[in-house]
């Protein structure tokens, strides 16, 4: 079957969008398409002005044998304000209260499309640095993990409370939850992870940072590295030093009044160079 540019178009958009970051050869395109190098070449050039114009992301060409395209999740300010703003406004309403000034964010977490939206943003602010996997803490940090790894096309290493049998063997550390001054346990099987990766932590609150601290320490049992930490709302109340010094979150919660029933929201460090 032979096929029109218009078809080869859409078509190689679609494919390169499904799969980010990964370095995939000419000759796929050629052979799929019953088309020449030269042809393909052609296409892309079209796809890579389009993404650009966009900011959608860039495609990067890997000259040589072993060489091809790839292509490069990225998002433009405009559409990352516009993202974060959004979800500030749904974030902002006041029946979202819930005692100790903690606010009800499941429906957000489980909302496919805002979850894409704020993965690709993490995902773009990440895009030049080695991410191997993305780590977070069950279970409400889970939706944005893997929002973010699928940008990355990486893999999610999910810490829990306590074991499974379905896990086989496992480490254990314990930290000091920050918020509450609590000594916790964290858990991971020891198949997660490979030695010398580096890993992106995230979660979905970060009051003082004693759960990222705890992930930090538990990368140290695995011979790994924070690559950086991806917070979609921190507290700026905050009477206690915080443990995590560099980090970027896309909202900050500036101020809760339970009595007036106000959330004062702005918006985070996501735009600042190196976070915080």
């Amino acid at each position: 079957m032979k096929w029109k540019r218009s078809e080869r178009l859409v078509d190689m958009t679609q494919y390169l969008l499904s799969h980010p970051h990964t370095l995939i050869p000419l000759t796929h395109f050629s052979s799929a398409y019953d088309a020449a190098k030269s042809s393909i070449s052609e296409d892309l050039a079209i796809v890579k002005a389009t993404f650009e114009e966009r900011g959608n992301g860039r495609l990067v060409t890997v000259p040589g044998a072993a060489g091809g395209v790839k292509y490069i999740p990225d998002a433009s300010r405009g559409e990352a304000e516009e993202i974060i703003r959004d979800f500030m406004e749904s974030l902002s309403d006041p029946d979202r209260l819930l005692p100790g000034g903690y606010l009800f964010m499941t429906d957000l977490l489980g909302n496919p499309g805002l979850m894409d939206r704020i993965g690709r943003l993490f995902a773009a602010r990440y895009k030049d640095s080695r991410i191997d996997a993305i780590m977070t803490v069950a279970t409400k940090g889970i939706p944005i993990a893997h929002a973010i790894a699928r940008h990355l096309n990486v893999p999610v290493v999910v810490v829990r409370r306590d074991s499974k049998v379905t896990e086989g063997s496992t480490v254990s550390i314990n930290y000091v939850s920050g918020s509450s001054r609590r000594i916790q346990t964290m858990v991971l099987s020891k198949r997660s992870m490979k030695s010398g990766q580096r890993v992106l932590l995230t979660d979905d609150f970060m009051k003082v940072g004693g759960t990222m601290n705890g992930m930090k320490n538990l990368l140290n049992e695995f011979d790994c590295e924070p690559a950086g930490v991806a917070v979609l709302v921190e507290s700026e109340d905050v009477q206690e030093e915080r443990l995590v010094e560099d980090y970027v979150s896309l909202v900050r919660l500036r101020q809760v009044n339970e009595k007036e029933r106000t959330i004062e929201l702005v918006e985070g460090n996501y735009f600042r160079e190196g976070g915080n």
